[in-house]
């Protein structure tokens, strides 16, 4: 039998690390090829002209340019425009 009650166990019911997810990059701004546009959980934004969809559906740019923002068909699309 316990002589003490348990003074609390705050080792239990940790909070896990956040995944550092969404947009990285606002519109128009600059980027290079490579650059990391978006990190996601799925196609929340799909991808559009000069940009790819990585294994973790992480959007990436393919060319150097300005991003822009727009919706085709309901669904909300990233490009990069060179130039």
């Amino acid at each position: 039998m316990a002589k003490k009650k348990a003074g609390g166990k705050t080792t239990q019911h940790k909070r896990p690390a956040g995944k550092r997810l969404g947009v990285k990059v606002s519109e128009g701004e600059k980027v290079y090829k490579g650059n990391v546009l978006v990190r996601q959980r799925g196609t929340k934004i799909h991808p559009g002209k000069n940009v790819e969809v990585g294994r973790d559906h992480t959007l990436y740019a393919l060319a150097e340019g300005k991003v822009t923002f727009s919706q085709k068909f309901g669904k909300k699309v990233l490009n990069v425009i060179t130039g």
